[in-house]
């Protein structure tokens, strides 16, 4: 995780030549950057994240939209115009973290951009197998516990400095690895990488960050709706079993929406069969539009849970409201792209 706490940070001054005759002539001087040994200048107003990106420093991103916290970096000298800061948590913004992607560059700034092997967390692969034909489960140890809850998601690096997040499918406090949840019937960067991985090889864990999901314990009487699509199961399945440990009373309805089976199947059918509240329904892609159009909760007092790409998300929540579910009692996460915005 980023540490929260480093060196003081200080103003500095433009001291490049651009800079000094820029003051000679009474001409405004653009902003200087300072990171990775270099220095340039750029235009005010400058995306933080394009502005290192295009000076071939490697930061890497996903989402763009500050959801995934790849892209942080840590404010030596300087600040940025910070277009979110309740993205981070204030310990982080005061050890001088932003998201790259959030930021504007309005005067001079000194950075440093998140090193995995310095600021992350060192963890070794449990086990890595299939789940049906397009899912592979990897489970992590980590050298150290990580206290997490239910329905956060980590962001994983590679050696070769890939960063992606991915939703916890582990159960807090129970489970002695991490678990997650990739697709592999893409092409991807991680996936690539994650189906060459042997039990023992070494990753880097960084940022961890919540999403919407999660469960509250005052929900205990209340129906919940799970909604999920593809490996959007991957957090349910935590928030799942963590509102049963936690004793939930009230009917559980989940429903998985999946192209090439549903990979969590006979663990989810041994939970309901020791469980009368919890109902499964299976889903196939094509039968996928007509359960939106069907969409309803059981009452005004549910509670929905959904995950999956952004369109699925988009759907369910406004299928939800209109059929009378407050705004407020819906709570989704959307999968992150490496050009989609939204939050695996």
């Amino acid at each position: 995780m980023p540490p929260c706490s480093g060196r003081t940070r200080r103003s500095i001054e433009p001291s490049g030549p651009g800079a000094i005759a820029a003051r000679r002539h009474g001409i405004p001087a653009m902003p200087e950057l300072r990171c990775a040994g270099r220095r340039w200048t750029v235009p005010t107003d400058s995306n933080l994240l394009d502005a290192l990106t295009l000076a071939g420093v490697t930061v890497p991103s996903s989402c763009r939209a500050g959801s995934c916290h790849a892209c942080l970096v840590r404010c030596v000298a300087g600040e940025p115009r910070d277009l979110q800061p309740e993205l981070l948590r204030p310990e982080q913004r005061e050890a001088g973290w932003r998201l790259a992607c959030q930021c504007r560059v309005d005067g001079d700034l000194s950075l440093e951009v998140f090193d995995p092997r310095r600021d992350g967390l060192a963890t070794r692969v449990q086990s890595l197998e299939r789940l049906g034909a397009d899912v592979l489960r990897l489970r992590l140890l980590p050298e150290r516990p990580l206290r997490y809850r239910a329905g956060q998601h980590l962001l994983l690096w590679t050696a070769a400095g890939v960063a992606r997040p991915y939703s916890l499918a582990s159960l807090p406090n129970e489970d002695p690895w991490l678990e997650f949840h990739i697709d592999s019937s893409r092409p991807g960067a991680f996936c690539d990488f994650a189906r060459e991985l042997r039990p023992g090889d070494l990753l880097r864990l960084g940022e961890l960050h919540g999403g919407a999901l999660h469960y509250e314990p005052e929900w205990c009487e209340r129906p919940l709706l799970l909604l999920a699509a593809g490996t959007g199961l991957a957090p349910l399945w935590s928030l799942l079993r963590e509102s049963l440990r936690q004793g939930h009373r009230g009917p559980i309805r989940l429903l998985h929406v999946c192209r090439q089976g549903h990979y969590l199947k006979e663990p989810l059918q041994a939970l309901a069969r020791a469980h009368d509240n919890l109902q499964l329904e299976w889903i196939s892609h094509e039968e996928r539009d007509r359960m939106l159009s069907t969409l309803r909760p059981t009452s005004r007092r549910d509670v929905a849970l959904v995950c999956g790409g952004p369109s699925f998300v988009d759907v369910c929540a406004r299928r939800l409201y209109l059929a009378g579910l407050p705004r407020g009692q819906i709570f989704g996460d959307a999968f992150i792209g490496a050009n989609q915005a939204g939050v695996s």
